[in-house]
């Protein structure tokens, strides 16, 4: 299995630190926060990783990973996304780099606590589909909610101002190589943006889209609240064994 991360777009909502770097490069208590994603895919056993990055700094991400040696990496790989166009879109310029293989994709911001691994291992085992990863949160109105129907997703709703569960899916998606099929046919949403809730919902219709709940707390850090609740819990319990 093949890895993504997700770190390009402009962090308008991050203004003014974002209008000098790139948002995945602020800092996340005492690591640059495109760290973390990475760390996330190398303790699930993943080795290949394309970075997808743009804006005016996409260069930084080089400078400060190089080929991935900090992460016992061989080779990192890189691509550049102009503008925005929506996660979708982002994740369509990893064709090439998947090149038919099931991968995992990491949205940069995201931060874990613990690890992914039993989630990557069972959607090894899958025979095709999707799998999602979810976390029971407060304010489930704010993400993506699945709605269940005994024991199975039949549809995830886009920021629902009357939640259906308390689950929210996280930015951590694992794709069989058909999700690019999948991109090619979408439509832009009202934001005119590739959502990648569109693309699970692909896979829900056709019974293929499995879910698992992550262990351990869980965070995007892309405002500057959750970029500050971030640094402090990583402060205080640590994330994904980086030191």
């Amino acid at each position: 299995m093949k890895g993504i991360v997700l770190a390009g777009g402009l962090g308008t909502r991050m203004y003014p630190l974002t209008k000098v770097t790139n948002k995945h490069l602020l800092p996340v208590y005492n690591k640059p926060m495109i760290y973390y994603p990475i760390r996330t895919l190398v303790n699930a056993g993943i080795d290949e990783i394309l970075i997808v990055t743009g804006g005016n700094n996409a260069g930084d991400f080089l400078r400060l990973l190089g080929n991935g040696k900090e992460f016992g990496l061989k080779h990192l790989n890189y691509t550049y996304q102009e503008g925005e166009g929506g996660i979708a879109a982002a994740l369509s310029l990893a064709e090439f780099f998947a090149d038919g293989e099931k991968i995992c994709v990491v949205l940069g911001d995201n931060i874990i606590e613990k690890n992914i691994r039993a989630a990557v291992k069972a959607f090894e085992e899958q025979p095709r589909g999707a799998r999602i990863l979810l976390k029971e949160v407060p304010d489930p109105q704010r993400f993506g909610v699945p709605v269940f129907e005994n024991g199975r997703i039949i549809r995830i709703d886009e920021k629902p101002s009357v939640p259906a569960s308390n689950y929210a899916v996280i930015g951590i998606y694992m794709y069989d190589h058909r999700v690019f099929d999948f991109i090619r046919n979408l439509k832009p949403s009202d934001r005119g943006e590739l959502e990648i809730t569109d693309v699970n919902n692909f896979y829900i219709q056709e019974g293929t889209l499995e879910w698992s709940v992550l262990d351990g707390w869980w965070t995007d850090a892309g405002t500057f609240d959750s970029l500050l609740y971030a640094c402090n819990m990583v402060k205080k319990t640590g994330a994904n064994r980086l030191d």
